[in-house]
């Protein structure tokens, strides 16, 4: 709206130029106050106050832009109110020294958010450059524009120097610091570019007003005033349109290339545009003004000063490659790398001596052909495509690749390229070779020891669970299906007894052995592994029918159980207990083998030498084992278990004699058998705490019925293996004995023969302290397990317990009641108690009285029943009849 003022008329003159310079110091006023609170604003915010880590310091910039902005009002003020910019005068006012002193202040607060070149010789180069350009540029301006203004004025218009004033300055200025907004930080690069472009426009409109003072008519109705007045709107909004927005993200050739040489540039177009102006200038002018040869002297003698500093430069620069050319050679001679410079075509231009130490080369033969030829073939596309990385702009690429040797081995290598530049001279590669064939060799034997077992030879678990993965993440990529894949799972039978017999050392023989044959089994396609202890794994990739997985099982069992085993120089005879799983679609890797590992389990359980088949059921068992391990402990630390006692009766005189103490679970108004949840406290280690808190519990029941009834009645109590070999088991019963005030041989210990099969050493030494305490001891469940008879003499039990199985049958099975009498009679001859499990009917007691068996329990004699029923039958005459 302002600029079109210019084109309506106000008397003889526009409406612009009647309003003359108060819109302009309305204006300028008005940016003051704006950088000003700006400043104000951003010092608030500012803690420190310091500048920033890049030289930049806003507060100052806005505060000197301010001072720059009052000092213009101030002028346009002086012109309002005294007229002299309407006047025909060309001296200089008191305004023009307003607005002249604006020039350093913006001078300087333009530096503070691009900061000038530090150091004496940047500086220096900058002013000089800056110097010749703006001598071009008013060059270019006195022939296009004051040329033709002077001509008209005449030789005599001294004047005319004062009217100039104003575009010199301005174009000094604006030359010093145009170069710096390509150098600026990218924090201010925003502000550095409005500021710049508020500037060149305050610039313009002051050379609009130097055209109206030397012709005394205003240009296009006083243009200048709305040029200006736009110059100082834009300072005005420079604060707050820099305040939210950061500057941009820096590209990468920011700071580099062309933009680091701006003042070169800036100076040598605006040079070239001078000498074309100034060609073209006089050729069409007859007379030259005597500016011209004072602005184009001074800018050759600078230009001479400056061509002195670049050959200095140039001279040093010199010296310098040449001295960073000697350390290059000195270093590639002691270095211990193979260093190379090469063509682009890769033909070798230089190699340093230690080449020769490290490969066996010559030079000779390594200067005479490319260095590819010595690349092993299947690298070449990595060198390829490391050479390619240049093509993109990369300065260095890294690459591993195998070099032939003298002698024809490859050896590992790491190298790094990059380019090579002397001046004068064709790019080259340099090449930084150092050979790592040692850790290469290093690092593959840790791998090996990491991934394969030091007995056998074999992958071990860690290298069978990462393959089984990746076969499986492989056929899921492919789509294919999985059931061609299995794992099977080996357990030797009884591998203990041959350490305890033969020792380590000759069981890990024997392990070499089994793995040596199962190898051989083997197709080159299956994986076998160590898994751990005396376990072995197969992971079977190619196999499209299950009935040739299992095939492989069973000759897995045969090969193993078939001819016995060199140990010790003796022979040595085992058996294997296999597990075989399928993968099914979906299935995982650790899925897969931990479905093998439970088929083997499932097959160890049904005896030796079996193999067993995974489904779906066996892990549901063995989550709902777990769970009820997780409701076993929970309810040991609820006290939800309680005591059924079963009397123990002499069948002679039907009169009870001991009882023995049954756990129950009770899990809300439902009692748990103990068959039901012995077994899982076993495998979960809690049967030792539970089983020490029955011993307490009966000890202490059984303590008081002696005293309150005076009658020796006794108490027995089934002990585990696990509670056996605890550490604190036989100090326990010494304790446990101690609180209750129980005599010891009150107590009588129930061991099954399968204790000697763990750890049979300890275990006898265990009972053996036992029995020093003066507790007794029973063999249960006698005649069912795999116990000879030798274990009696080492056990030196006091009780034997016939099993049910053998009562059951009794009178009905011949072999059977042989075999109860024998048991009896064997019991007798020994000096051991007798005692028959599973009475249920009157016969099995009949028999068993004419048999001469002297203690008996059974449903027949006496069902479990709580300590209260207990207590009633303590010290009375019981009878199958009654019972």
């Amino acid at each position: 709206m302002y600029a079109l003022g210019t084109l309506f008329q106000v008397g003889e003159v526009s409406l612009t130029t009647w309003a003359g310079t108060w819109p302009t110091a309305a204006a300028s006023g008005a940016a003051a106050c704006s950088l000003l609170y700006a400043a104000r604003l951003r010092a608030r915010a500012d803690d420190d106050g310091r500048a920033g880590a890049d030289g930049t310091d806003g507060v100052l910039a806005l505060r000197l832009f301010g001072f720059a902005a009052l000092a213009w009002c101030a002028g346009a003020i002086t012109y309002g109110v005294t007229g002299l910019f309407s006047s025909a005068a060309f001296s200089l006012t008191f305004g023009d020294l307003f607005s002249l002193a604006a020039l350093p202040l913006f001078a300087l607060g333009f530096t503070k958010f691009a900061p000038m070149p530090q150091g004496v010789r940047p500086a220096l180069r900058h002013f000089t450059d800056s110097y010749v350009c703006a001598a071009s540029v008013f060059t270019v301006v006195w022939l296009v524009l004051f040329q033709p203004l002077y001509q008209d004025l005449g030789e005599g218009s001294g004047f005319v120097a004062f009217a100039l004033v104003y575009p010199v300055a301005d174009i000094a200025v604006l030359c010093l610091l145009a170069p710096l907004v390509f150098t600026s930080p990218h924090s201010t690069r925003r502000a550095v570019v409005l500021a710049m472009g508020a500037f060149a426009v305050i610039c313009g409109a002051d050379l609009i007003s130097t055209v109206t003072r030397l012709t005394g008519e205003p240009v296009a109705g006083g243009i200048e005033y709305a040029v200006r007045f736009l110059g100082f709107t834009v300072l005005a909004g420079l604060p707050w349109l820099i305040r939210e927005n950061a500057g941009a993200v820096p590209r990468r050739i920011t700071g580099r290339g062309l933009y680091r040489f701006a003042p070169e540039l800036a100076a040598s177009v605006a040079l070239a545009a001078a000498v074309v102006a100034m060609t073209v200038a006089g050729l069409r002018m007859s007379g030259i003004a005597p500016v011209l040869p004072l602005v184009a002297g001074s800018a050759v003698v600078v230009l001479l000063v400056r061509m002195l500093g670049m050959l200095e430069e140039s001279a040093t620069l010199a010296r310098m490659v040449n001295v960073r050319e000697r350390h290059f050679h000195e270093l590639a001679r002691h270095s211990g790398d193979v260093i190379l410079i090469l063509e682009t075509d890769g033909q070798v231009f230089y190699v340093s001596p230690g080449t020769a130490e490290t490969f066996g080369y010559r030079l000779d033969d390594i200067l005479t052909e490319p260095v590819t030829a010595l690349v092993h073939p299947e690298d070449l596309p990595a060198v390829a495509a490391a050479m390619a990385g240049f093509k993109r702009g990369a300065d260095s690429v890294h690459m591993r690749v195998r070099v032939r040797a003298a002698d024809g081995t490859w050896r590992h290598t790491t190298s790094t390229a990059s380019v090579y530049e002397r001046p004068g001279e064709p790019n080259r590669f340099l090449l930084t070779t150092r050979d790592i064939s040692a850790q290469v060799e290093l690092q593959n034997q840790v791998n090996h020891l990491t991934f394969h077992d030091g007995v056998t030879g074999l992958p071990n678990r860690a290298y069978l669970e990462e393959r089984t993965r990746e076969v499986l993440d492989r056929h899921a990529e492919e789509g294919r299906a999985p059931v061609e894949t299995a794992a099977i799972f080996l357990d030797l039978d009884g591998f203990t007894a041959v350490n305890d017999s033969a020792g380590h050392t000759f069981g890990d023989y024997l392990l070499a052995q089994v793995g040596h044959r199962l190898r051989a089994t083997l197709s080159p396609g299956d994986t076998l592994a160590r898994w751990g202890s005396d376990e072995f794994a197969v992971l079977v990739e190619e196999r499209p029918r299950a009935d040739n997985v299992v095939d492989l099982a069973e000759r897995m069992i045969r090969v193993i159980g078939g001819e016995p085993f060199q140990v010790a120089e003796r022979e040595v005879v085992v058996t294997a207990s296999v597990g075989v799983a399928f993968a099914d679609p979906g299935t995982g890797g650790s899925e897969l083998l931990r479905n093998a590992d439970m088929a083997m389990a499932r097959a160890k359980e049904e005896g030796g030498g079996h193999l067993e088949v995974y489904a779906a059921h066996m892990h549901a068992q063995v989550v709902s084992r777990l769970e009820l391990q997780t409701e076993l402990r929970q309810a040991l630390a609820d006290n939800a278990f309680t005591l059924e006692y079963q009397p123990v009766v002499n069948l002679e005189t039907s009169r009870v004699t001991a009882v023995e103490a049954l756990v129950r679970w009770r899990k809300g108004d439902v009692l748990v058998p103990p068959e039901e949840f012995i077994g899982p406290a076993e495998e979960s280690g809690l049967i030792v705490p539970l089983g020490e808190w029955i011993l307490r519990e009966a000890c202490q029941k059984v303590a008081v019925w002696r005293a309150t009834t005076g009658l020796d009645i006794g108490l027995s109590v089934n002990v585990s293996v696990k509670q056996v070999l605890s550490p604190r088991f036989v100090t326990t019963v010494a304790e446990v004995l101690a609180e209750s005030g129980l005599n010891a041989d009150a107590l009588t210990m129930e061991v099954d023969e399968e204790i000697l099969l763990e750890n049979p050493g300890q275990a006898v030494e265990r009972l053996a302290e036992l029995r020093d305490l003066g507790a007794r001891l029973a063999i249960d469940d006698f005649g069912m397990g795999h116990a000879s008879l030798a274990h009696l003499r080492r056990l030196r039990a006091d009780e034997l317990k016939i099993d049910p199985s053998f009562i059951r049958d009794l009178g009905e099975d011949g072999t059977v009641t042989l075999l109860t009498q024998a048991i009896i009679r064997l019991g007798q001859d020994l000096g051991m108690q007798v005692t028959a499990e599973g009475i249920e009917h009157p016969r099995q007691l009949e028999r068993l009285r004419e048999m001469g068996c002297a203690f008996g329990q059974g449903f027949l004699v006496a069902r479990p029943m709580p300590a209260d029923r207990v207590e009633a039958l303590v010290g009375g005459e019981t009878s199958a009849t009654a019972l």
